[in-house]
């Protein structure tokens, strides 16, 4: 998907596999994997945000839920908003179950326009806990500085 976007947007390709993503993220100075778990508990949330680490920047990253929304914990949904061009922002709420992913953008999106594609920026974050933990595993390809 990722060098299925590219060209669309006038940017780079990118490597086959991870390991050379990660080798050419190493010879930039990127050599912090990024990988991580999230638990957040009671009140826990995170701002809107974008997961920019370094000039190499993967477009896509990947969210895993590891804990059961409405058993182990309530609250804690997936907000995305994407700014549009002269028009209002739009948000979307997300809440996978136990074991579900979801792919997003680390920074944009193609959307086509009048004039062909253009990018159209991505922020993500989570709603507050209400009550429980909430454990997922967020994979976020490039490394960072």
């Amino acid at each position: 998907m990722a060098n299925q976007w590219a060209p669309l947007l006038n940017e780079r390709s990118f490597p086959a596999t991870l390991d050379e993503l990660l080798a050419e993220c190493a010879a930039n100075g990127q050599t912090r994997p990024t990988p991580l778990i999230l638990r957040y508990r009671e009140g826990d949330y995170a701002c809107l945000h974008q997961d920019v680490y370094g000039d190499i920047v993967f477009p896509l990253q990947i969210t895993v839920m590891l804990t059961r929304p409405g058993e182990d914990f309530t609250g804690g949904e997936n907000v995305f908003v994407e700014q549009r061009p002269r028009a209002q922002s739009r948000a979307v709420v997300v809440g996978p179950g136990l074991g579900q992913a979801m792919i997003f953008p680390v920074r944009h999106r193609p959307v086509r326009g009048e004039h062909g594609f253009r990018r159209h920026p991505m922020r993500h974050g989570t709603n507050a806990v209400e009550s429980g933990r909430r454990t997922t595993l967020g994979v976020i390809f490039h490394n960072a500085r």
